[in-house]
């Protein structure tokens, strides 16, 4: 099974050295879809009102093939 990298940013960038194998690149948008609202849900709450979270998906020989990003905005009215 090949093997995909998932680096996070999220104000910093975190590269993955481990990686996940996969069985192709469907599953790759799936684990992207899966990981970035269970990362906001955790951090989220210890920071501000506007915050970015993306994820960038390499494959084994580090070209990267998918991103994917979520976005909260708290706004005082």
């Amino acid at each position: 099974m090949p093997r995909f990298f998932f680096d996070i940013h999220d104000s910093v960038m975190r590269i993955d050295k481990v990686g996940l194998e996969l069985g192709d690149v469907s599953d790759v948008r799936g684990e992207a879809m899966r990981a970035l609202p269970s990362i906001a849900k955790d951090e989220i709450p210890k920071d501000g009102d506007k915050q970015v979270f993306t994820v960038f998906v390499r494959d084994e020989d580090s070209r990267p093939i998918y991103t994917a990003t979520i976005t909260f905005a708290g706004l005082w009215v």
